[in-house]
């Protein structure tokens, strides 16, 4: 049987900067405390598999992974890997879905977003782009970029976005060659979700985002660049819906985007 995974990104600010984040492994990487509420200590997260079989080695052993975190298991939920579903990846409430597809030659290796109310999480997805991550990438590369997706989703944002390894998949090292978490990381999550909530988006959501009659992920309707990392590797995205409901977009550039201007909004860069 197939496992199920998921993904995220997420990025708030009202403005357009470049911004440099924190380096040392003992620092913050909480992703705006962004989280999924709960009323337990912890939690069973499903994660639909929307992934090709090649990718199964890689979603296992990242929901692994995560799920050694005492404050969260990702388990299955449904499969569903045909082609229109795994191109669009759309949201499920309450739970994420990871897809794979040839998504194009447009600059990102992998993009991952949720859906917020307040600073809850309602429901995520994540997409890895076979048109770059099928040949030149190892193993340890697409498991590092799975794992980082999967971390977003839960709240975490990045250990550094300067290059620098910090010996954990939410890092940007310039090799990728990190395919798990690390301890810093679980601990974050037990920071993170060191509270209960008095009500609970694992399991449904209130806040479906199904506004557009298009993918929902092209890029202009990411909404605006908020924030990017000082090596133009990574840029967030946020799309404001009012009352407190957001999309939040991740986007991981190849670093041929990333090369030929570290401070351009890459999806206008080609």
């Amino acid at each position: 049987m197939k496992r199920k995974i998921f993904v995220v990104v997420i990025a708030v600010i009202a403005s357009v900067t470049v911004l440099t984040f924190p380096t040392g492994t003992g620092a913050s990487h909480s992703w705006n405390n962004y989280h999924w509420a709960r009323t337990t200590s912890s939690f069973n997260l499903k994660v639909v598999d929307s992934n090709t079989p090649d990718w199964d080695s890689e979603l296992d052993l990242g929901m692994a992974d995560w799920s050694t975190s005492t404050v969260l298991n990702m388990i299955d939920g449904a499969s569903d890997d045909t082609a229109r579903t795994r191109k669009r990846c759309p949201m499920v409430s309450g739970q994420v879905r990871s897809c794979n597809a040839a998504y194009g030659l447009n600059g990102w290796l992998g993009l991952a977003s949720i859906n917020i109310s307040g600073s809850h999480i309602t429901q995520g997805s994540s997409k890895m782009n076979d048109s770059y991550l099928s040949s030149g990438y190892t193993e340890t590369n697409r498991r590092h970029v799975m794992c980082q997706e999967l971390g977003h989703t839960i709240g975490l944002g990045h250990t550094s976005e300067d290059g620098s390894d910090q010996n954990t998949c939410m890092d940007y090292s310039n090799d990728l060659g990190n395919p798990s978490p690390n301890s810093h990381d679980y601990q974050q999550l037990s920071a993170i979700y060191n509270h209960l909530d008095s009500t609970t988006t694992v399991g449904f959501s209130v806040f479906n985002e199904n506004a557009y009659g298009d993918d929902p992920d092209a890029p202009h309707n990411w909404g605006q660049l908020v924030r990017q990392s000082t090596d133009g590797r990574s840029s967030y995205y946020e799309r404001d819906f009012g009352g407190g409901k957001k999309k939040a977009t991740h986007v991981f550039w190849t670093h041929e985007y990333a090369d030929r201007c570290r401070s351009c909004d890459h999806r206008y860069d080609h």
